[in-house]
């Protein structure tokens, strides 16, 4: 069952947005500026990204601010009509940040060309200094409170879902090994619910993967989505490998020995786990299918190929954690 940090999350960020919204309004009202609550409004609107995303938006949003008054002045100089001013200082400044990649900051921009058509197009000095510190400020304490995030926890509560991962992994493992030596599955919860079911949360754990990583400056952060999206790969296998084993009519005596092999793969469904010696016994199994006598019925011939099959896919499983093994050899692990 997936450990849903949703609520988590929507009560932090209303804790963070709450409190720079007041600190923005606070400072703005402190040294005197007008429009004080257009601070609180930058710093939501840059609360709602993450960590990374805030610093990034941070700076493109100060970069913006120069364009957005040179489209300022010259529109509402050139052009009579107040709202046709606005109109035209929108277009542009909507085609020019879509051009420049700046879309986020369009909403902040919007709300200076409103400060701009309140004033009537009389800019002075302090506007300017004005509009400046209110998106400064807000830029700020957006930062500042972006900056509260306890990854320490969120890390932990990922590596709960690592473990809860290869568990349910080792589990399927282990039913298919019982199946191939001819035991009954588990009543109780088919391999199908398990696999789909674990496929829905590991699609869950992946975008909570990509979250942690856009919310710290950690290096290796890209570590957890990758070991995620590998036991994805895995899983998919695994659906092949069930679909595979399930027409077998009857099971031949060669599927013994993959059994065996599929009950002892399972206990090295780990994160730390390097396949190598796995691989190595796998090779030994093809090597001793390949010394069975050749089937005498169609049937028999059936059965064999299809427990082929099953052991490339068991190749296939290894090789997903190969390589990734292999990509993120040094980077840190959560056991």
């Amino acid at each position: 069952m997936v450990h849903d940090r949703k609520w988590e999350n929507i009560l932090l960020l209303s804790f963070k947005i709450a409190i720079a919204s007041f600190l923005s309004i606070f400072t703005a009202e402190l040294l005197h500026l007008q429009y004080a609550s257009s601070a609180a409004i930058v710093a939501l609107l840059t609360l709602l990204t993450t960590r990374k995303g805030t610093r990034k938006l941070a700076t493109i949003r100060i970069l913006s601010f120069a364009l957005i008054m040179l489209l300022g002045v010259a529109t509402f100089h050139l052009i009579r009509s107040e709202s046709t001013a606005f109109g035209i200082f929108m277009l542009l400044t909507v085609f020019l940040c879509e051009a420049l990649g700046w879309r986020a900051t369009i909403s902040v921009n919007a709300v200076i060309g409103t400060h701009m058509l309140m004033i009537g197009g009389h800019f002075t000095g302090a506007f300017f200094l004005n509009e400046f510190l209110l998106v400064f400020i807000g830029n700020t304490y957006a930062y500042l409170l972006n900056l509260l995030q306890d990854s320490h926890s969120y890390e932990a509560g990922i590596a709960k879902d690592i473990r809860r991962v290869e568990e349910r992994m080792q589990f399927v493992l282990r039913e298919i090994g019982g199946y191939l030596s001819g035991k009954e599955m588990s009543e109780e919860v088919s391999v199908w619910d398990q696999l789909n079911g674990l496929e829905r949360d590991i699609r869950h754990y992946i975008t909570e993967a990509y979250e942690y990583q856009e919310n710290t400056f950690r290096a290796g952060a890209e570590y957890y989505a990758a070991y995620f999206e590998m036991r994805a790969e895995q899983l998919s296998i695994l659906h092949n490998l069930h679909t595979e084993m399930r027409k077998i009519r009857t099971i031949p005596a060669q599927a013994a020995m993959v059994a065996e092999y599929v009950d002892y793969l399972a206990g090295y469904v780990t994160e730390l786990n390097v396949p190598t010696e796995q691989k190595a016994r796998l090779q030994v199994i093809f090597e001793e299918m390949k010394t069975q006598p050749l089937p005498a019925m169609r049937e028999e011939f059936e059965n064999r190929a299809v427990l082929y099959h099953i052991l490339m896919d068991l190749d296939e499983f290894l090789i997903a954690k190969e390589k990734f093994v292999t990509e993120f050899r040094k980077e840190h692990r959560t056991s």
